[in-house]
């Protein structure tokens, strides 16, 4: 089998390896692969993928919904300010505050996506896993599909990092991967609930408008730009299509793919939580009187809430906390949209599996699409 470091592969490269094109004669997935042992792989995959899910967020989930249900209040406390009425000033106290309860509510999440992202790279094989997410119409590049798959996952932007990298290593379209990255987030099914249950329903109507707008065309715009990167490849054309299966095999990389995705993004995801944590009192100028720069306060509670980390669902205290303390509805009505969407944390986690204009269409895309989300709720004036 070939090491990690074999040579990288172009996108196009990597779906004619993937099956999108016929293969040579006498070559193929199912030299190495018969069609019992694909069948096994890829329920063994599902087992993992569905006790993963199950374990991070569906029971919590299915738990809160039904105590928010029950008491028709979302609860929380903000994770910018905590109970105070502002963020505190730059520190390393502030930092590890920050990260500490951070991690806490999501630990558990991310440790699945790292499991789930192994054993895909492990089980499934890679023709067939490009092929289901290119699924969809042509213009979107795949973008279709790949939102679609990540609306029952439910990850915050963090969390579903790992899986969108792995996506990219395996050879999925760009768009797709994108997509599946921000639709997490963006399209989350029980957050929606939970924003119906604390907020009017313009909230709901302009997050659910944004959020299809981001996964499913930005993503396709923004992944025609990464047609032609390229991307570390896991194994060559002829190892994918020659290697024999075995289970020996597939164990060897679940653990090498664990420990890859562990040693490249944990490091530099606590790096950046700290940093964006310790310096949220700059983020969020809130003891400023940022309630009354105007339009200026839309543009820097936007651009801050799509750098900005938070907890999936995060963002419902922050907003009820900051309208609670008076702050005027367009630059709060923007952080329903870009509190979920993006993190600097989670670009710096992908940002080796896209380019850097890639992301930053991504990136500028959800600043504006969070600036007119809150020039209408500002305009609408709902609270």
């Amino acid at each position: 089998m070939a090491d990690d470091a074999t040579m990288p592969l172009t996108s196009a490269e990597l779906s004619t390896s993937a099956g999108l094109a016929a293969p040579a004669a006498g070559v193929g997935q199912g030299a190495g692969r018969s069609r019992r042992t694909a069948v096994a792989t890829a329920g063994l995959f599902a087992v993992v993928a569905v006790a993963g899910v199950s374990w991070a967020k569906w029971w919590p989930y299915a738990h809160k919904m039904a105590h928010v249900l029950a008491a028709h209040a979302f609860g929380g406390t903000s994770i910018i300010t905590g109970r105070a009425a502002a963020p505190p000033r730059p520190s390393w106290h502030a930092a590890v505050s920050f990260a500490t309860t951070y991690f806490d509510d999501i630990w558990i999440a991310l440790l699945a996506a790292l499991v789930i992202s192994a054993a895909a790279e492990a089980l499934v094989p890679r023709r067939w896993l490009v092929r289901q997410l290119s699924r969809g119409p042509r213009w979107l590049g795949g973008a279709a599909a790949g939102g679609l798959a990540s609306l029952p996952c439910m990850m915050c932007t963090c969390c579903g990092a790992p899986i969108a990298v792995t996506m990219r290593r395996q050879g999925v379209p760009p768009a797709s991967a994108l997509a599946y990255w921000v639709g997490n987030p963006a399209l989350n099914p029980a957050v929606l609930v939970f924003l119906a249950v604390a907020l009017p329903w313009q909230w709901v109507a302009v997050r659910i408008v944004g959020g299809l707008l981001l996964v499913f065309v930005v993503t396709s715009l923004a992944g025609r730009l990464d047609r032609h990167q390229t991307v570390p490849a896991t194994w060559t054309p002829t190892d994918v299509d020659d290697e024999p299966f075995s289970w020996p095999g597939a164990g060897r990389r679940f653990a090498r793919s664990v420990l890859r995705l562990s040693a490249t993004l944990l490091p530099e995801y606590l790096v950046v939580v700290l940093l964006v944590g310790g310096l949220r009192g700059w983020l969020f100028p809130l003891s400023h009187g940022v309630e009354s720069w105007g339009v200026l306060a839309l543009v820097v509670f936007a651009a801050a809430g799509a750098l900005f980390v938070i907890p999936t669902a995060g963002e419902i205290p922050i907003i009820a906390g900051l309208l609670a303390a008076g702050m005027a509805t367009a630059p709060v009505g923007a952080l329903v949209i870009t509190l979920p969407a993006l993190s600097l944390p989670s670009l710096v986690m992908v940002s080796r599996s896209f380019s850097v204009r890639t992301l930053a269409v991504v990136l500028v895309a959800v600043v504006a699409v969070g600036m007119a989300a809150g020039a209408v709720l500002g305009v609408v004036g709902v609270r």
